[in-house]
């Protein structure tokens, strides 16, 4: 049961995750409308969509997911800069290696799993 809720949590926890950072895309309906919103929506859900592509590799490959997830957490605090509120990086980056974190759990207890 353990295994399973292992198995599962960081899938269902990155789709949210991905969910919670498209959100931040829906600030341009405040600067453009009609159909000139939908290039600077594109533009601001295209860290989204790559996400979700990496979701689709770490479904299967968790080493992936945990690589990826924990390197963006890394990326956005050093993207973001030192001298923004300590909430950008508690909102942003501690999910991300947290989902990381959960993917490698997940990988290595499929590693010590005996097959058969």
């Amino acid at each position: 049961m353990t295994t399973k809720i292992i198995h599962w949590l960081p899938r269902i926890l990155s789709i949210g995750f991905v969910l919670f950072l498209s959100l931040f895309a829906l600030d341009v309906f405040s600067e453009y409308s009609g159909w000139n919103v939908a290039l600077p929506l594109l533009m601001h859900l295209i860290p989204s969509f790559v996400l979700l592509g990496i979701i689709l590799v770490a479904w299967k490959y968790d080493l992936v997911g945990a690589i990826v997830f924990l390197g963006f957490a890394i990326f956005y605090v050093f993207a973001a800069g030192f001298d923004r509120p300590w909430s950008w990086y508690v909102c942003i980056s501690c999910p991300a290696a947290i989902v990381g974190i959960l993917f490698f759990i997940n990988w290595w207890f499929q590693r010590r799993r005996p097959k058969g």
